[in-house]
């Protein structure tokens, strides 16, 4: 099983100290990480995509671009490209740019995004969400496939016979098909033989077994070979030495920004109890010490199926970079020890 960091380079306020940071800064700490992260063996490292002040990854191809010439091993990928506002010929051109100058190691994961931020700042209307996407995906497939494209489709000038450049290292470049909670977009992914990226960050996971199994089943039906169907788990999550410590340090960040979500929403603040539930061995969150996340991790699997790659998000916390530095290296050297 593969083991990776996602982040949505956030340079919130320091839940410890109070202290903010700058951008130049935060954004100095985030590459030390990755380089962490490859340092420590992790397979994989994601950047996000979102258009608010709180990130700073509107551009992760860039983001993961700097990351590369600094590591030798991780694969990086982004998590998610939001493909429904962007231009999948340049989204490729990116990405395989970045597999170059990564010697072969870049893979992106696309989806609609969970946040529309990014439809009227691009000029996108939010009614054509699915059918944007649905496009956006076959035509980024077809140039993956194609070096001279010929497509036509509602949303952007046709292609005749354009050749799209460069080409990546990679004999065909990884696209994963990053999903929430709808039964379409699993379907989807399993009708193109994509491998699937599940972000589950409430809830009880075993819930979405019953939408894994349709992916599963709709990839069968569409003739693809079970071993392409590959499924990740992308959580919320954090380690440290003990399960107490990293629930007492990872809590408070966590209510913070969830309770600030759900009094957008007019909803109730996060409390004690829904954080222990959701930490506990059904709920979704990966926080604990390594042992304890390890085991959480197989048994996810196992309610899932089998998956095949798990990512952390511990950004939501707005930790220390001195903790995320140490929760890295604990999740390469011991969480992955547990599950290779």
């Amino acid at each position: 099983m593969e083991i990776g960091i996602d982040s949505f380079a956030s340079h919130l306020l320091n839940n410890s100290t109070g202290a903010t940071l700058s951008a130049a800064e935060a954004m100095s700490q985030l590459l030390d990480r990755i380089v962490r992260a490859d340092e420590v063996g992790l397979d994989i490292f994601g950047i996000g995509e979102h258009h608010r002040p709180e990130y700073l990854d509107s551009a992760p191809a860039v983001i993961l671009a700097a990351a590369a010439a600094r590591t030798k091993r991780i694969r990086l990928t982004s998590a998610v490209t939001v493909l429904s506002a962007a231009d999948p010929v340049r989204v490729f051109q990116q990405f395989a740019t970045l597999d170059l100058i990564s010697q072969g190691r870049a893979e992106m994961v696309v989806g609609r995004g969970s946040s529309i931020e990014a439809f009227p700042l691009f000029g996108f209307d939010l009614e054509d969400y699915d059918e944007l996407f649905a496009e956006k995906l076959g035509l980024l497939l077809t140039v993956r496939d194609h070096e001279k494209v010929q497509w036509s489709g509602k949303f952007r000038p046709a292609l005749q016979g354009q050749g799209v450049y460069p080409r990546p290292v990679q004999p065909q470049l990884p696209i994963w098909l990053g999903v929430g909670g709808t039964s379409e977009s699993f379907v989807r992914a399993g009708t193109l033989g994509l491998p699937l990226m599940v972000a589950i960050i409430g809830g009880d996971t075993h819930r979405f077994r019953p939408l894994v199994d349709l992916y599963r089943e709709a990839g069968r039906r569409a003739g693809h070979a079970p071993e392409q169907l590959r499924v990740g788990l992308h959580s919320l999550g954090y380690v440290a030495a003990t399960t107490e410590e990293a629930r007492e340090s990872f809590f408070p960040g966590y209510a913070r920004t969830f309770s600030a979500r759900a009094r957008e929403r007019g909803g109730l603040p996060v409390t004690r109890g829904q954080f222990d539930a959701q930490a506990g061995p059904l709920g979704a969150l990966l926080v604990g010490s390594p042992e304890e996340v390890g085991k959480k991790i197989l048994r996810h699997s196992e309610a899932l199926g089998g998956i095949s790659r798990v990512t952390f998000q511990m950004d939501v916390a707005a930790l220390p970079h001195a903790q995320i530095l140490q929760a890295t290296e604990l999740l390469g050297t011991r969480v992955a020890a547990l599950l290779k």
